[in-house]
């Protein structure tokens, strides 16, 4: 089961509406839902909120420590609660997605993500669970610093925002434990749209 959420982007008015920030997004869309607000904690670095869950508190986190830096905040707070890595899940922007999907996982690589590199050396371990928030990609490596520290366009903004939608009712699963549920329920594909039916043609007229 899920104790902490954590939701990764940077600090400051500057980054706000930029792609790296689509991890503050949902934790912020989270909070509201749940009738709270993340306050500024100076013991973690962060942005903290404490909520009733099904099997007992649950955090709310996002650090204030810039993002190659997240792990601080993380792991002070989850050692402080005792909270094991696999009771943990990150929500980051991710570039091998495109805006509007999202997927969630247990474990695996950083990928070159530099908040989830940091996540994983304080916390010694990778098995924490991460919810991957599409952001595009630019299609030039060299390009990625430049993109994810920009605003996405509206149109990707509104498909990042309708993931963020479409993916919160899992966290209700994820406080209880339901893993494979939550899972379904982010990966479910929308509904393919039903063929039209083929129009009948009228018999053929019988010759005079």
């Amino acid at each position: 089961m899920i104790r902490l959420f954590v939701g990764l982007g940077n600090p400051g008015s500057e980054y706000e509406a930029t792609r790296h920030n689509a991890g503050f997004w949902w934790i912020d869309a989270l909070a509201s839902k749940l009738g709270t607000q993340p306050v500024s904690d100076r013991a973690y670095q962060a942005h903290v909120a404490r909520v009733a869950g099904p099997a007992g508190p649950v955090w709310l986190l996002k650090p204030m420590t810039f993002m190659n830096r997240s792990g601080v905040s993380v792991a002070a707070l989850a050692r402080f609660f005792k909270i094991a890595p696999d009771e943990v899940l990150v929500v980051h922007d991710e570039l091998d997605i495109q805006p509007g999907q999202a997927k969630l996982k247990s474990g695996g690589s950083a990928a070159g993500h530099n908040g989830l590199k940091d996540i994983h050396g304080q916390l010694g371990t990778p098995d924490y669970w991460r919810l991957r928030l599409g952001i595009g990609h630019p299609g030039v490596k060299a390009e990625v610093v430049n993109y994810v520290l920009k605003k996405p366009s509206p149109d990707d903004r509104t498909a990042i925002e309708a993931a963020i939608t479409k993916t919160l009712p899992a966290a209700e699963l994820l406080m209880r434990g339901e893993m494979a549920q939550a899972l379904a329920l982010i990966h479910a594909q929308p509904p393919r749209p039903k063929p039209p039916r083929p129009t009948e043609l009228p018999p053929p007229k019988e010759p005079l």
